[in-house]
């Protein structure tokens, strides 16, 4: 079949379905269904093992109820739409699985666990399942061309509402996977893994490595990925599913509900790369697995300490961080900030437009590249002995970043042509936009990472609500920096002041 048309004609047929309200139910719609015909497929190769059995109660593979064989005993209308509602969700959600079960059988329940059925026009949805079970995945080339078609309904995530925040462009988790230079034998993780993006830009790039029959096995177990959400979780393995991961070790779970002094190095991983969920706040409960002193309400900030537990010795890892991380000054943050320059290498933060995440977020975010070990030449106490600071800038011809004009990798070529041969840049008017930085610099500004600014021309106009939080970040930033002049204006003074 056509794949160019394959992601309209869905749509197409979907929009006469009053079950399906707006995209991020018609993608959700969607993906279910792709699940059971991948997984059916990937069954068709695993049936060569004599010893194979499905964990699908048979009526309810794929090839026993969606594939239509033309004989015209098909399920449609309202006897399809009974067989779905009323047998096929119920026994899938009842799947029962041990601690025995293979991962590539329990996947099915996690995925299914909260899945949902939105269509109620039965024609419809066999009009669908025909769209979807005429792909032929078992053919290389057309499993490889719809692995393209999948990142663009991946894609779609970006303006499908608050289901957003599950997909980073995936320029981003190429250039990172990339520039962390994955090596054979290692073990990756993201523990907020979303659809799977820097998982598969990891694979992908280690693939580049990839020699032997060996290498091939050592690729397939070098990925780890925790996601909360139900419906992220089901694009992922399906995800992985497609880019050959017959054992996708992604788990339905929360990162963060483990105490992170528990962890021992058999749960620490060799490279994480992620994007933090930010923006949420974290209840009482969740804050306790974390050290009192770096017990933030900050979704981002408590990944930040689970990434510093979960990092090997000699690990390395990238992480996106929105602003307020940089130049936030509440305790947390500041005990976070210190303790990543005191027990890691903080190398370097790269500034990154605004725009990147439009529409869904103005945000502007950074990523940090640090690794677990002492830098040589570190001051006594720390292991960063400096940091250099980048500031990517738009490329020449836009403005900002939007849906009809993403960014692309090439759009990150500036950075790696200056990542391997760093000097400091300022421009005519004055602006950093390359900078390092000592760790001693950043300890004396209260760890003030906000350095090699945009100039003001070029920022963002954030949503009113995001503008409010901004405002409210970067003033409690400011009086932070006052109160500390004017403590040591006290000192040299020597004036006591009692405020209560």
């Amino acid at each position: 079949m056509s794949l160019s048309n394959f992601v309209k004609r869905l749509r197409n047929i979907m929009r006469n379905d009053a079950g399906i309200n707006g995209d991020a139910q018609r993608i959700e719609q969607i993906a279910w269904m792709l699940f059971l015909k991948v997984y059916d497929e990937k069954e068709n190769d695993w049936e060569f093992d004599d010893d194979y059995h499905s964990i699908i109660p048979e009526e309810c593979r794929w090839r026993n109820w969606a594939h239509d064989d033309g004989s015209g005993n098909a399920l449609t209308g309202d006897e399809l739409l009974d067989f779905v509602n009323g047998i096929l969700f119920d026994k899938l959600k009842k799947i029962e699985v041990t601690p025995y079960t293979p991962v590539r059988k329990a996947i099915v329940k996690t995925t299914f666990e909260d899945a949902n059925q939105y269509m109620k026009d039965g024609v419809l949805l066999r009009q669908v399942l025909n769209v979807i079970d005429a792909l032929n995945l078992g053919d290389y080339e057309e499993r490889h061309a719809f692995g393209e078609i999948y990142e663009a309904i991946l894609k779609e995530m970006q303006s499908a509402g608050s289901s957003g925040e599950f997909y980073t462009p995936r320029a981003l988790t190429d250039f990172m996977a990339e520039i962390i230079r994955p090596k054979i034998g290692e073990k990756m993780a993201d523990f907020a893994c979303g659809t799977g993006g820097f998982i598969t830009s990891w694979l992908n790039e280690l693939d580049k490595r990839v020699k032997t029959a060996n290498d091939r096995d050592e690729l397939n177990k070098s990925i780890f990925g925790i996601e909360k959400k139900q419906f992220p979780y089901m694009l992922c393995v399906t995800n992985l599913l497609l880019h050959g991961i017959d054992t996708p070790l992604v788990f339905h779970d929360n990162s963060l509900i483990k105490d992170v002094l528990n962890y021992t190095d058999d749960d620490k991983f060799d490279v994480i790369l992620m994007n933090p969920p930010y923006g949420g706040n974290e209840k009482s409960d969740v804050k306790s697995h974390f050290p009192s002193d770096m017990r933030s309400s900050e979704t981002a900030d408590l990944f930040m300490v689970l990434i510093m537990y979960r990092l090997r010795r000699n690990g390395r890892a990238g992480v996106i961080v929105p602003d307020g991380f940089l130049f936030g000054t509440d305790g947390s943050k500041l005990a976070i900030k210190t303790k990543i320059l005191k027990e890691f290498n903080l190398h370097t933060i790269i500034r990154l437009p605004g725009s990147i995440f439009s529409p869904y977020t103005s945000i502007a975010t950074n990523i940090l590249f640090f690794n677990n070990e002492r830098a040589e030449g570190a001051p006594e106490g720390f292991s960063t002995k400096e940091t250099w600071f980048y500031r990517l800038d738009m490329p020449e011809g836009y403005k900002h970043f939007s849906k009809t004009k993403p960014m692309t990798l090439e759009h990150c070529n500036p950075v790696k042509e200056w990542w391997n041969n760093r000097q400091e840049i300022i421009i005519e008017d004055g602006n950093e936009k390359s900078r390092c930085f000592t760790v001693n610099d950043l300890i004396a500004s209260d760890c003030n990472f906000d350095l090699c600014k945009f100039p003001k021309d070029d920022e963002e106009i954030l949503p009113p609500a995001e503008l409010i939080a901004d405002y409210y970040k970067k003033r409690d930033a400011l009086q932070h920096e006052i109160d500390k002049t004017l403590s040591q204006i006290q000192e040299i003074l020597e004036i006591d002041i009692n405020r209560e």
